[in-house]
């Protein structure tokens, strides 16, 4: 019989499950869309119950896929977005929304209504602060749990639980409440490398109430990644269409996961795998890189220890949209409903069209060239890294009064270079900082997209790994489940034992100084928009309109 290890990965927008041998070898996948409410500006709402669902449905699409029966799986694990989970003490969902339905019981990552809660919290400059780059983020957890308390009231005094996704699931899976070192150490705050919450950071953000209780709510049991954190339970089991007793690993986050499931290769040293990058491009796009020793980069995430490979430190950049930011310039246009229709007629993709549409454009010449003229920050939903700046802006310089199908191929490439362009400025920054990437090993949906490949190694000067298996984050949630399993030693021993290389794409030496040009004007479309606030600051008070989605 072969042995199969579980992966249960909960994106933004779909749950996926996969099943893998012992090798790395994918045996059977299934996919189920979860559904998002999005009842104001910057409010992005999911369903605890319905995200359950849909892994369920996934579960058993796979094990149909693989003609695999629910004892042939030997460990589970399971990654996801780094979204709020609420429940009171019946393990109900609670309420995050201005509805209040308490179907909408998850503030999911990208949601951006805490920005004000975040920026207070800066202001304070708390030790903790360090090790996420200097500035809190708006899509962590902490400020949502200061708006939930000062904008939800009801909803503050009924939770009895809040955990972040990939544990809400591990515990959904289990009945066994244990917190991830990765999520709690990435997203909370907890002090990986000495083991412990800081009560003084929570109490200095009138969270002090959850230091008192003894952290009841957040997590009073925090374990490695991997680590078996508990076996499925009957019900569960019936839910997922598995059989109970499986070991379930302690979770992780879905770039993370991205991570290990990439970053071990060819079973690297301590010393190599600090020239690498893992670049996990989705609806936003997390670059992740490990070190001996910690290394302070502002604006970028960590150090976090042992946060994804046990016992170095991790570094962690990242693009808030991507994978967002390309479908809404395509789908936004006026001509991408057609396209996409065109597409769907054809038997293709609306991003083969396109890619069809810049070949011709160039008449034989290199597409990068195309768009001299035309260039865009990808700030639309704010910047991540290395700028740490959510209230940045989007901008496009060389529009024309046309709305031509080229039109859109030319921005829809310009789009792609400025994300290429986002991703170097993040290189950069941990460069000056001590690491020295060539290699980034790319996973996701984004990664799928040769035209993102190569605008990424053109802009950034690295060779880019595609590994054999594409499905790195699933398959990193499985090696979870391997180790869970005992199947597996460690993580490390899963790591390079399961990852195993595919395709490389070089850097064109020929991009190398036009891309150089244009990382000039990204950055200097950037210091333009902090001027234009700086002019629009001495206007007259003016409230601006409510912007409905």
């Amino acid at each position: 019989m072969t042995k199969l290890y579980l992966g249960i990965d909960v994106g933004t927008g779909s749950a996926r499950a996969g099943l893998f041998d012992e090798t790395g070898k994918m045996h059977g996948m299934g996919v189920c869309p979860i559904r998002t409410w999005k009842p104001e500006e910057d409010f992005v709402e999911q369903s605890s119950d319905d995200i359950w669902t849909a892994c369920g449905a996934a579960v058993k699409d796979a094990l149909a896929q693989a003609r695999a029966r629910p004892h042939d799986v030997r460990g589970i694990g399971f990654d996801a977005t780094c979204s709020l989970v609420v429940l009171d003490k019946t393990d109900r969902p609670v309420t995050v929304s201005p509805t209040g339905q308490d179907e909408q019981n998850v503030i999911v990552w990208m949601d951006h209504r805490a920005q004000a809660q975040a920026d207070r919290i800066n202001l304070g400059k708390h030790d903790v602060l360090r090790y996420v780059g200097g500035v809190i983020s708006p899509e962590m957890e902490t400020p949502k749990l200061a708006w939930l308390k000062e904008k939800l009231p009801e909803t503050w005094a009924r939770a009895a639980k809040f955990f972040d996704l990939p544990d809400f699931l591990a515990y959904r899976a289990t009945g066994t409440d244990v917190r991830s070192l990765c999520t709690t150490v990435c997203k909370w705050t907890y002090r990986g490398d000495e083991a412990r919450w800081d009560a003084s950071y929570f109490e200095s953000i009138g969270l002090g109430e959850l230091a008192a209780d003894g952290w009841a709510k957040i997590g009073t049991s925090v374990r490695p990644m991997g680590e078996r954190q508990g076996t499925l339970t009957e019900d569960a089991a019936r839910e997922l269409g598995l059989a109970a007793g499986i070991p379930v690993g302690v979770s992780i986050i879905d770039a993370h996961a991205g991570g290990i499931g990439m970053l071990g290769i060819g079973a690297p040293t301590a010393e190599e795998l600090e020239t690498r990058v893992a670049l996990i491009g989705g609806t936003s796009t997390c670059h992740m890189a490990v070190s001996r020793e910690p290394k302070w980069i502002p604006g970028v995430w960590g150090p976090y220890f042992s946060a994804m490979v046990p016992g170095l430190w991790l570094t962690e950049g990242g693009q808030s949209a991507t994978g967002a930011l390309i479908d809404h310039v395509v789908h936004t246009h006026t001509r991408g409903a057609a396209l996409a229709a065109q597409a769907s007629q054809d038997g293709t993709h609306v991003y083969a069209l396109l890619k069809e549409r810049l070949d011709a454009l160039a008449k034989g010449r290199p597409i990068f060239g195309l768009t001299n003229d035309v260039h865009v920050l990808p700030d639309h939903h704010g910047n991540r890294s290395p700028r740490a700046d959510a209230t940045l802006r989007g901008m496009v310089s060389g529009l024309r009064l046309s709305d031509s199908e080229d039109s859109l191929a030319l921005l829809y490439l310009a789009t792609i270079q400025g994300i290429a362009l986002g991703t170097r400025h993040i290189l950069d920054a941990m460069r000056d900082k001590g690491y020295a990437p060539t290699t980034l090993i790319a996973c996701g949906g984004d990664t799928k997209n040769p035209l993102f490949l190569r605008a990424h190694a053109d802009a950034t000067g690295c060779r880019i790994l595609v590994p054999e298996e594409q499905e790195a984050v699933l398959l990193g949630a499985a090696m979870l489940g391997a180790v869970a399993s005992g199947d597996r030693a460690n993580v490390l021993d899963a790591m390079g034992k399961m990852a195993r290389p595919g395709r490389t794409v070089r850097p064109d030496p020929d991009a190398a100084g036009f891309y150089e040009q244009k990382y000039r004007v990204m950055l200097r479309m950037h210091d333009d928009q902090v001027a234009y606030r700086a002019i629009m600051a001495e206007a007259p008070d003016y409230p601006p309109p409510s912007i409905k989605r």
